[in-house]
C-alpha cells in the first residue's frame, strides 16, 4: 500500500455522499506497499480502507473486487467490499477506481513464531481451495513473460555479476519450470504485512491486486521465500516446516510439485528481485510510497540457487 494520488478530506467527504457508510472523521494515507493509493478511513459508521487504483488496469479492478467479495463469502478473512448507493463496489474518485472495503482487526507479525507460520500455511490452502470456484480467471499480470519484459528493461542498470544472474536465472525458468502443475487463483503476494493476527489466529488476508491464475505451488513459494528465510536469504527449516506442513495438511502437494519445489522457490524470488528492480531504478512518483531493497531478494535468490542442487520437498513436514 502507498500514497500516488493526494486527496484532500474534503474530496473524500464529498464522494462518500454517494455510500451509506455515514460522514468522514478521520482520513489517513498508509505508507506501505507499491502498487496503489491506500487511505486509512474512519466514518461515523465504521473504519475502513479507500483504495485508489494507480497500478492496476481499470478493466482489470472489478475482478480483483468481486474475487475478494468470492473470498469473503466462502469464510476467507479478507476485506469485504463496501458497495454505493447504486449497489456498485467499483466507482471513480479523481477520475481514477476506487473502492472501500471492511477494514479488519489484528496487526501484522514481523517476526512471526511456529503457529503462525502453520496458521498461513493453512490460510493459504483455503484461499486456494475457496477461489477454485471463482468464475472469472484473472490472468497473473507478474508472470514469467512479465519476469522476460522486465529482465530486459532493468538489465541496462545492473553490473556485470547481477545482469549475468538475471540472465541464467531467466533461462533456467524458462527451461526448467514445469508446464503442468496445479493452477488457480492465487494471491500471489501474501507477505507479513499482507497478514494481520489476533493472537497465534490468521484474522486478515489483505491485498489482493496482484492476484490471478498461475501454479498454486508458486503462491506457496512466494509466502515461504517472505515468512521463513534467514538474514542471508536462506530457508529456516522450523518455520518453513509448519507452513508447509499445515498447507499440506489441507491440500496434499503431488510429488510433482515435491520435485517442482526448488525452481518454484527461484521462480518467486526472481519475481521480487525484478519488481523491486524496476522499482528502483524506474519509480513511479508518489507522496507516502516505500522502495524495498532490491538485495534482499537477489541473496534469496542466491541462497536457493546455491541449494537447489540438494533441496527437495522429500516430505511436506521436512520444509525446504
Amino acid at each position: 500500500m502507498s500514497v500516488f494520488t493526494q486527496l484532500t478530506a474534503e474530496q473524500a467527504a464529498a464522494w462518500l455522499e454517494t455510500y451509506a457508510v455515514g460522514k468522514l472523521e478521520t482520513l489517513h494515507g498508509i505508507a506501505e506497499g507499491v502498487q496503489n493509493s491506500n487511505f486509512f478511513l474512519d466514518t461515523t459508521r465504521g473504519r475502513y480502507v479507500l483504495t485508489i487504483f494507480d497500478g492496476v488496469a481499470a478493466d482489470q479492478v472489478p475482478l480483483y473486487v468481486q474475487l475478494m467479495a468470492h473470498l469473503a463469502g466462502h469464510g476467507i478473512p479478507c476485506p469485504a467490499p463496501v458497495a454505493n448507493r447504486r449497489n456498485e463496489y467499483v466507482s471513480e474518485l479523481g477520475g481514477k477506481p476506487a473502492v472501500i472495503v471492511s477494514r479488519l482487526a489484528g496487526r501484522s507479525e514481523i517476526s512471526p513464531n511456529l503457529a503462525q507460520c502453520a496458521a498461513i500455511g493453512a490460510s493459504l490452502a483455503d484461499l486456494h481451495a475457496a477461489a477454485q470456484s471463482f468464475p472469472d480467471r484473472l490472468r497473473h499480470q507478474r508472470d514469467t513473460a512479465w519476469c522476460t519484459r522486465v529482465a530486459a528493461e532493468v538489465e541496462a542498470y545492473l553490473n556485470r555479476d547481477d545482469a549475468c544472474l538475471l540472465h541464467d536465472e531467466i533461462g533456467h525458468q524458462l527451461t526448467h519450470r514445469p508446464a503442468t502443475l496445479p493452477r488457480g487463483v492465487i494471491h500471489a503476494d501474501l507477505f507479513r504485512d499482507n497478514v494481520l493476527f489476533s493472537g497465534n489466529r490468521v484474522s486478515g488476508l489483505l491485498d489482493f491486486y496482484f492476484a490471478g491464475v498461475d501454479d498454486l505451488l508458486f503462491d506457496l513459494a512466494v509466502t515461504v521465500n517472505d515468512w521463513c528465510v534467514t538474514c542471508d536469504g536462506a530457508l529456516e527449516a522450523g518455520r518453513s516446516a509448519a507452513l508447509l506442513g499445515a498447507y499440506d495438511a489441507r491440500r496434499p502437494l503431488l510429488a510433482a510439485e515435491q520435485a517442482a519445489w526448488p525452481t518454484m522457490l527461484r521462480a518467486a524470488a526472481l519475481r521480487f528481485w525484478l519488481s523491486r528492480l524496476q522499482d528502483h531504478h524506474r519509480p513511479r512518483p508518489g507522496a507516502l510510497v516505500v522502495q524495498r531493497d532490491p538485495d534482499t531478494y537477489r541473496s534469496i535468490l542466491r541462497a536457493h540457487i546455491a541449494a537447489s542442487s540438494e533441496r527437495c520437498l522429500a516430505s511436506p513436514g521436512q520444509g525446504g
